[in-house]
């Protein structure tokens, strides 16, 4: 059913498009009979070619896995507080882009910082393509800015790794050993009730254990977004197994040379993107030289430039 629904969607896209040229059929048979419909035409025009171009992107998102929904983790680097704020600030990006976007934005874990910002947050993102936009976050993201954290006003430059795995569903079998699974039960924070407060319903399942290419691998997932310990311990297996997955899927791509590990130290030169606020307003990304003055709009969870900017360069 998913596959005919995607089908269907590729149909229906189509057909808005060639509905769009026959409007412009019909305008230019208007002009050619004395009216003036210039303004009506053009905008019929423009937004056929940005439709035709929104779709043609779309087509080059063909891996597998571009369909599924998206796991997405923020951890900030070495840095403190200036790193956790920043680390807030683009959970709250990717939560406004995830909304702009038409998708859903659910909170998984959410770790509060000591004074302000956050330690962790996994964020679930379901829509369509939603994993193959949001791979293009995969990496570390760079601050520069004054903080406001320092009483002497100085200049400041903060660490954020994001990673973006697909969220595995009934259709891939990832096997784990149930003995290579710990569990580890916490007190969940944030809204639930009372229940929350008092009993253990956050989870942690911390899964160790050796991948295909021999290495061994430490893998964490935890869920305290349900009122129940159960449900939470379902949610941070699937999360535990997409995790794995994209280990695993890591493996096979770096071994056919076709993708770089995405796996970065929180430092100096190797963040994929810098977001700078002083002494001047600039977003970069490094890999394919796409930037804009508008760092507003961006940490507003504008970033589809930048998305579409590193997929077209991937392709």
């Amino acid at each position: 059913m998913q596959d005919l629904n995607h089908e269907k969607s590729w149909v229906s896209q189509w057909d808005k498009l060639d509905e769009r040229r026959q409007n412009i059929i019909l305008f230019r048979e208007i002009m050619d009979e004395g009216d003036d419909v210039t303004d009506e035409l053009n905008e019929e025009v423009a937004e056929l070619k940005k439709e035709v171009e929104d779709l043609e992107f779309k087509n080059m998102l063909d891996q597998p896995d571009d369909r599924r929904d998206a796991l997405l983790t923020i951890n900030p680097g070495a840095g403190g507080t200036e790193s956790q704020d920043w680390a807030e600030m683009l959970y709250r990006m990717y939560i406004r882009w995830a909304s702009d976007s038409g998708m859903d934005a659910t909170v998984l874990e959410y770790q509060h910082g000591e004074v302000a910002g956050i330690k962790s947050a996994t964020i679930e993102i379901k829509g369509n393509f939603a994993y193959g936009y949001l791979k293009a976050e995969n990496g570390v993201h760079r601050l520069v800015r004054i903080s406001p954290f320092d009483s002497n006003a100085r200049r400041h430059t903060s660490f954020c790794s994001v990673f973006v795995t697909p969220l595995i569903d009934n259709t891939i079998e990832i096997d784990l050993n149930p003995d290579d699974i710990e569990m580890q039960r916490f007190h969940a924070g944030g809204k639930g009730g009372q229940n929350v407060n008092k009993v253990e319903t956050g989870v942690r399942l911390i899964w160790t254990g050796e991948l295909s290419n021999g290495k061994e691998e430490r893998v964490v997932a935890e869920c305290q977004q349900e009122r129940s310990q159960l449900q939470n311990r379902e949610k941070a297996l699937v999360m535990l197994k997409s995790r794995v997955y994209d280990l695993e899927k890591r493996i096979k791509e770096e071994q056919k040379n076709k993708l770089e590990s995405s796996k970065m130290k929180n430092e100096w030169g190797s963040q994929i993107r810098s977001y700078v606020f002083h002494p001047y307003n600039m977003v970069k990304d490094h890999r394919t030289g796409h930037e804009t003055s508008n760092v507003d709009a961006v940490m507003d969870g504008n970033i589809d430039e930048f998305i579409k900017a590193y997929l077209m360069s991937d392709a």
